[in-house]
């Protein structure tokens, strides 16, 4: 099954009237995708009581992806990690993926390492002690920094993630040098991830201040014929693996939503035990 998304349900102004509170918005969102991308456990371990709400406003079916706290993949670092022990904080992480687990709708962990995290022994020892700390989680692993991919490692780095049982991240993304990957559509596991950050070079180069950098990195609006060299990557993915996640991550401008709508109907796939939709805002758009 393929399942089509975005990153975070707040940032889709298409799906959403203007009057749509944003405690309604989760509900509203998984009347449109069958999955989310989470990204503000990224920024917080969730409480339970919260994911229990989340999974209680969306349909049986609905899947989120749970992206890795900042903590775990290097971002934060030292003084800045809020817990004692790199296992207080693993422990915290583990008690919200089981409650997701807990309403099956769990699809994955994503661990997005930072640019700074390349191709060396001690980055792969760390791997294979995350894979020991997440074991019983499925985990998709997204480099940012291209040495991941050169000649000399490229094939070496996939069979590493098919022995580990993780997930590779298939990145669609502006080609910016060493702190960005090529776009390699190769499965590794029984669940495959397209995550698409959008092609805007500039954007994801531009060093300015935090508030700058998100309103520019992942300014995007994919046109049809790349949207179709996606669509072909999918089927290209979904012939190795069970199930295939599409992020669209293009939301600085608004346009996750739209494109992953443009995307689905390229797709030709309809689906089914959505959120009801009390207006179809999107009847004859698409």
């Amino acid at each position: 099954m393929i399942y089509i998304g975005a990153t975070g349900w707040s940032d889709h102004p298409l799906l959403y009237s203007e009057a749509t509170a944003a405690r309604d918005k989760l509900f509203d969102y998984s009347g449109h995708f069958p999955c989310v991308e989470l990204d503000t456990s990224f920024y917080a371990i969730p409480r339970p009581e919260t994911i229990d709400k989340w999974c209680s406003e969306t349909p049986d079916a609905f899947q989120f992806i749970v992206k890795a706290y900042q903590g775990i993949t290097g971002h934060q670092r030292g003084d800045d990690v809020p817990f004692e022990t790199r296992n207080d904080m693993f422990n915290a992480y583990r008690t919200a993926l089981d409650a997701f687990e807990k309403h099956g709708k769990l699809a994955c962990v994503l661990a997005q390492f930072p640019p700074w995290f390349d191709c060396k022994k001690e980055n792969i020892t760390y791997l294979r002690y995350l894979r020991q700390q997440l074991v019983d989680y499925s985990v998709a692993i997204e480099f940012r920094n291209e040495t991941w991919y050169q000649e000399q490692y490229r094939e070496r780095t996939l069979a590493f993630l098919r022995e580990q049982r993780f997930i590779h991240v298939v990145c669609d993304e502006p080609q910016a040098g060493s702190g960005s990957v090529p776009l390699v559509p190769v499965a590794t596991h029984e669940k495959a991830f397209l995550r698409i950050h959008g092609r805007n070079l500039h954007g994801w180069r531009n060093i300015g201040s935090a508030a700058d950098w998100r309103k520019v990195r992942t300014l995007y609006d994919y046109n049809d014929a790349e949207l179709m060299q996606l669509v072909e990557h999918t089927k290209t993915l979904e012939h190795d693996a069970q199930h295939v996640f599409v992020i669209f991550n293009n939301n600085s401008g608004g346009h996750a939503a739209k494109n992953a709508k443009q995307f689905q109907q390229m797709m030709n796939i309809t689906y089914t035990h959505l959120s009801p939709k009390q207006i179809d805002l999107f009847e004859g758009e698409f």
